[in-house]
């Protein structure tokens, strides 16, 4: 049995493939970026949720047909092929072009970051890549994005009922769009990753190439359960780690890596915000205080310009606390008990430096019942300029929704806000929990085996977030029984891994020649 198979809750019969042909109305031509189609909607002004193909009410026939069809106007080997345009533009100039929108004296940092090896270049390329996903080939069946699904954005975090989860943990950047363009992006992202810690050309490929099996064989699954059935899939980490000590029994993963992930998730149970609290506040003159710790974390009193309306940030974070409490619904909400306390700028990411970032200290009962919460902007996905704009006119508020669509559980404090900043400029946030049971894999030790059983869990867990929006049973018609898919993304991973270092190269010698300015060692 496939790891999708033991992971799921309960897994399904395969497809069974239909004979019906699809009828004209309903068969989908391959559009143009930004064109909304029955794949779904993409253009600015579409309807939000209701996507076309589920309006049509295809029966299962139909929508197996619409899968088969896809691969005329995108035959599964066609997704191999990765060659820069010859107009493709100058990598520099995007981050440049990115950087114009940032704090100004916090860009050298996100290129400090980005500058360590090729695989944290390719963390902060979204852009970068989402300018060459554009014109690659797409089947046309459109779900719910992240965006930028590489492997690190994936991890663990608790969830409402104490249940902690494996899922996609960042949703920067989500959109409407290919499907296909998350999986290359998850893909090649191993495939560089195993560069870097020096894995064999045979090890690499057979890692990228389990992972999107088991997006294969997990959206195979999918397309044979009931609609909630789809939507109710989750992976605790108990059946992660009844997993992983499987893979030891049969020896496909060693004991040290074993116990690696046993500790992850152990160390992900002690994040929370008392932890938080006992790393971040001090008190002082018998007031609880954020501690500073330049440049990454720096109290609100110190970043105000004296004069100016955040002179006394107290009374206007309270009034936006009011704010985004309405976002939360209109039930009784446990933020109601907690109290605004501190807040301090906080730097966070690689990709994500230079945005504008905040924590906030709350208590509730006492001092010992803290809260904290981030704060983040949230900018155009890099996916608008070729997807079209996004269909929320608050990108908060679209962060928030992708993240709904896609997670298996989400955060009871997951909200947005709209705020006129320190310097004037109004600007979008999404406000979540900090570091509520949060995890992630240590890729910088990981090895082969290691690698691809986690190569196996990212598919199948991305798998599952594209199956609650999307057409899972186009995509899995589309997908098939076979490994020609996989082995065709396999292709695509090295090539673009290739291109990668190219524009690592090019990024570097920038740095060297001074076009751009990059502060390491943060």
């Amino acid at each position: 049995m496939s790891a999708a198979g033991m992971i799921t809750c309960r897994a399904r019969a395969g497809l069974r493939l239909g004979k019906r042909r699809l009828p004209e109305a309903f068969m989908e031509k391959r559009s143009h970026p930004g064109q909304t189609s029955l794949a779904g909607t993409t253009q600015a002004g579409a309807s939000t949720f209701a996507s076309a193909w589920r309006r049509a009410h295809l029966t299962v026939e139909e929508r197996i047909a619409r899968g088969r069809a896809a691969r005329t106007e995108a035959p599964r080997s066609s997704h191999g092929r990765w060659e820069p345009a010859a107009n493709r533009p100058d990598p520099i100039a995007l981050l440049e072009e990115q950087a114009q929108s940032r704090v100004a004296h916090l860009v050298p940092i996100r290129y400090g970051r980005m500058l360590v090896s090729p695989f944290t270049f390719y963390r902060g390329a979204a852009l970068i890549m989402a300018a060459d996903l554009a014109l690659t080939p797409q089947s046309g069946i459109s779900v719910q994005l992240c965006g930028d699904a590489h492997l690190s954005n994936f991890g663990l975090f608790g969830t409402p009922e104490r249940r902690m989860l494996f899922d996609i943990n960042d949703f920067d950047e989500t959109l409407p769009g290919p499907w296909e363009w998350d999986v290359k992006r998850l893909a090649a992202s191993f495939e560089i990753m195993g560069r870097d810690r020096d894995f064999t050309p045979a090890d690499r490929r057979a890692i990228v190439m389990a992972g999107v099996g088991e997006y294969r064989d997990r959206m195979r699954q999918a397309a044979g359960m009931g609609t909630l059935g789809a939507w109710y899939e989750h992976l605790e980490a108990g059946m992660l780690l009844k997993l992983v000590r499987k893979e030891v029994r049969v020896k496909r993963v060693s004991k040290q890596e074993a116990r690696a992930f046993e500790r992850d998730v152990k160390r992900a149970h002690t994040r929370d915000s008392t932890r938080v609290f006992a790393k971040r506040a001090s008190e002082a003159e018998g007031e609880l205080r954020i501690v500073a710790d330049p440049p990454l974390i720096i109290p609100i009193e110190d970043i105000v310009v004296p004069g100016s309306e955040w002179e006394d940030p107290a009374p206007l974070v309270k009034k936006l606390l009011s704010s985004y409490r309405r976002t939360l619904g209109r039930q009784h909400h446990p933020v109601e008990e907690f109290r605004y306390v501190h807040a301090a700028y906080k730097m966070v990411g690689v990709g994500s430096v230079g945005t504008r970032c905040y924590i906030m200290l709350l208590t509730g009962r006492d001092h010992n019942d803290p809260l904290f919460l981030q704060v983040k902007e949230a900018q155009a996905s890099v996916l608008e300029r070729f997807l079209g704009q996004s269909a929320y006119s608050h990108h908060g508020e679209r962060v928030v929704a992708g993240q709904r669509l896609m997670q298996a559980a989400t955060d009871i404090f997951l909200g947005w806000q709209r705020i006129k900043g320190l310097d004037g400029v109004t600007r979008d946030y999404y406000v979540r929990q900090f570091q509520d049971w949060k995890g992630s894999a240590d890729v910088d030790t990981m090895l082969a085996p290691g690698a691809t059983l986690y190569s196996r869990l990212c598919g199948a867990t991305l798998a599952r977030a594209h199956a609650r929006w999307g057409d899972r049973i186009a995509i899995a018609s589309y997908l098939g029984k076979g490994d020609a898919f996989d082995r065709a993304i396999a292709d695509f991973s090295a090539a673009y891994a290739d291109q990668n270092e190219r524009d690592y190269a090019a990024f570097t010698a920038a740095v060297d020649s001074g076009r751009l300015l990059a502060q390491t060692g943060l």
